[in-house]
């Protein structure tokens, strides 16, 4: 079992979506600030539309577990359409939480995933993604949404090195790199949960 201190992420989203992708950016932008930390993906056939996963690991201290994440602190569901016939809160630790990509309220989600409202934060990432980048991956805006939602990490520190990395791999398309870092701003900005609705309108 992890230490309470370290953090376990686990990705669920659809082969194609970018989950693998996702963890991949996030461990290397996580790494840039000082932490130590793992991603690997879940090993299986990864079809096209077929449900896959994908780990994270972060810790102020070397990291020695090198099993499956079977009790996460945080989970990110991609593809809304998984929470029909994947357990996605399957082991979420009690104090966890889980981000949806979705136009529904958390307190929506919260009944159809049957756990507490305070566990669930919701963000349309792939309206986000099709504003920005014109395509529904949605894995940039939700990498964006889990900064916000851990809640210690430095954004900015985030997005400096996400930068770096896209412009490695598309630096003829600038449009593409200022796109998914306008997706990672706007889901950090717009992911919700039922208490900041509830303060909102109070």
């Amino acid at each position: 079992m992890a230490n309470d201190r370290m953090i376990e992420i686990r990705w669920h989203g659809r082969g194609g979506q970018g989950a693998k992708t996702a963890a991949l950016l996030f461990a290397e932008a996580v790494l840039s600030t000082g932490k130590y930390v793992q991603a690997f993906p879940e090993y299986g056939p990864e079809r096209m539309g077929a449900p896959v996963q994908s780990f994270n690991r972060i810790s102020e201290q070397p990291i020695t577990l090198h099993c499956a994440i079977t009790e996460p602190s945080f989970v990110v569901v991609l593809d809304p359409t998984l929470m029909d016939s994947v357990p996605v809160v399957e082991g979420l630790r009690k104090d966890g939480k889980v981000i949806v990509n979705t136009q529904f309220s958390a307190k929506e989600i919260a009944a159809k995933l049957k756990v507490s409202s305070d566990k669930v934060f919701v963000v349309n990432a792939s309206k986000i993604a099709m504003d920005t980048i014109g395509l529904n991956i949605p894995n940039t805006p939700m990498l964006g949404a889990l900064v916000k939602v851990i809640g210690d990490l430095d954004i900015e520190g985030v997005l400096k090195d996400t930068r770096h990395k896209l412009e490695q791999k598309f630096r003829h398309k600038p449009q593409v790199i200022d796109g998914n870092l306008e997706s990672i701003k706007r889901a950090y900005n717009e992911v919700q949960s039922e208490q900041a609705v509830a303060a909102k309108n109070a």
